[in-house]
């Protein structure tokens, strides 16, 4: 290969009266004769750097050889023109490009082993070379997309897992983020191709884990789920927030879904749900998918261990007005921002029935999950009115076994949501921690700060009342 040089001579003549003789000898049957006669004249133009004839040659040596349904010889004449001393790039793209146009058709027309036989030839010539990224990408995709669904014709689940497994490495070896040649889109549409493979091996190999004999019975599909946080990171989310490319985004956040709720990510998950909640298409659907959206955010966003950024969000979704429509969430959502204890007896019964028969909470873990929320909130809630309080009292309040309000406080206190200690032989929970003596006269300096200063502010405006009454009374 060599880059373009200046033309020292042109063939275009010669071109113009050999390829009409090659094609009338490949008519006759004389297919290797006529090719001969082309690959000559291809090397007295490649070397005078003519690039409009060599590309003209190389093209219609393989156009020859795929009309004469020659495989073999079409697919040594790719590897050999693109092995040549100094070919032109551009007549390899043009011959590569020209190939990939006709496997759809060699895949109906002559089967799957023909079709294979050139996908390899053409994987093989694009290796390693950077101007043929794009369309080694492109030929791998095909080929990813053939063992996928080699796959699922599979009755034997180890040859699937086997297929999956290496339509999945296939994809995952192209790096097209670094690929200059290849649009913005297409290289978001490989990515997401790569994360929703991952994530389907990754489901297999998971249920495996655990299954004494099985080669993931030990890790599952972890890596691939590291991979797929990965993939993800690699994603502008500025470029999919653009209308055209929406589809691109509920794809995207789709899969983010899935990798957040398979780490109990619930506040990611309800930070993706908004993310499609916002897509304009889908938030005007107020009927349908915006209601199925909304109702989701809020099943996540309560799920969602507590700290600032989930306090927040949950905060300001309580004051979006859209919520009001759903009355059953945003009733459940005020119980989670207003600072009163809430009985789960109460809860399992107002809520239950309806959030039971969600595709959420039909999964009992999660419906745990939201008892736990509701412990963690009464604890907190509790933290803030009591300063000490007993432990019967405060199991009494939980609804709670004495073990269970003991790991639930010790969970809340390392995790430093709140500040804890318990006096088992008294049996006493303190919310408040002991305060040195320089703390205590800081607060006490603060408040006769505050206190004199009050004082002065009366002071003065007593001053100024006296001074006008002063001023009425000489007047008068």
């Amino acid at each position: 290969m060599a880059d373009v040089k200046k033309q020292e001579k042109d063939f275009t003549k010669e071109v113009d009266e050999l390829i009409p003789e090659a094609q009338s000898l490949a008519a006759a049957g004389k297919l290797q004769e006529a090719v001969d006669k082309l690959f000559v004249l291809e090397k007295q133009a490649r070397n005078a750097s003519d690039l409009k004839s060599t590309t003209r040659l190389v093209k219609e040596i393989t156009q020859l050889s795929y009309d004469a349904r020659d495989y073999a010889l079409l697919n040594s004449s790719i590897q050999t023109l693109s092995k040549k001393h100094g070919q032109l790039k551009a007549a390899i793209q043009a011959m590569v490009e020209q190939a990939i146009g006709w496997l759809e058709e060699i895949k109906k027309r002559d089967g799957i082993e023909k079709w294979l036989e050139l996908i390899e030839t053409l994987r093989s010539v694009t290796e390693g070379k950077l101007f043929l990224e794009t369309p080694r990408a492109r030929v791998t995709l095909l080929l990813s997309q053939y063992h996928e669904n080699l796959s699922k014709s599979q009755s034997d689940p180890a040859l699937a897992k086997e297929s999956l497994q290496t339509a999945s490495d296939l994809l995952s070896d192209l790096q097209v983020e670094t690929y200059s040649s290849m649009e913005r889109r297409e290289k978001t549409e490989f990515i997401l191709e790569q994360m929703r493979l991952l994530i389907a091996l990754a489901r297999i190999k998971d249920s495996e884990k655990g299954v004494e004999g099985k080669k993931d019975a030990v890790n599952g599909g972890d890596s691939e789920w590291i991979k797929v946080r990965v993939g993800g990171r690699k994603v502008n989310e500025g470029f999919l927030a653009q209308p055209e490319n929406e589809d691109l985004k509920l794809r995207y956040y789709d899969m983010m879904i899935q990798f957040a709720l398979h780490q109990d990510g619930y506040l990611d998950a309800a930070k993706y749900y908004h993310k499609i909640w916002e897509t304009p298409s889908i938030k005007e659907d107020e009927k349908g998918r915006g209601k199925e959206a909304l109702e989701h955010i809020v099943y996540y966003i309560v799920l969602a261990p507590h700290d600032n950024e989930q306090s927040d969000m949950l905060h300001r979704l309580f004051i979006d007005p859209v919520l009001t429509k759903l009355e059953l969430h945003y009733a459940l959502v005020k119980c989670f921002t207003t600072p009163e204890l809430m009985r789960w007896p109460g809860i399992e019964a107002i809520y239950g029935p309806h959030l039971r028969k969600t595709s959420v909470f039909s999964s009992d873990k999660l419906w745990e999950d939201l008892h736990t929320r509701v412990i963690e909130h009464n604890i907190r809630i509790v933290a803030k009115y009591y300063t000490r309080i007993t432990l019967q009292r405060l199991t009494t309040l939980l609804d709670l076994t004495l073990a269970q309000t003991e790991e639930t406080l010790a969970r809340l206190v390392v995790s430093k949501t709140i500040w804890a200690r318990i006096d088992r032989p008294a049996g006493i929970v303190n919310f408040r921690s002991s305060r040195s003596p320089e703390d205590v006269m800081n607060d006490w300096s603060s408040d006769m700060q505050r206190l004199l200063s009050l004082v002065e502010k009366t002071w003065m405006g007593v001053n100024a009342a006296q001074a006008a009454q002063s001023r009425l009374k000489a007047s008068a």
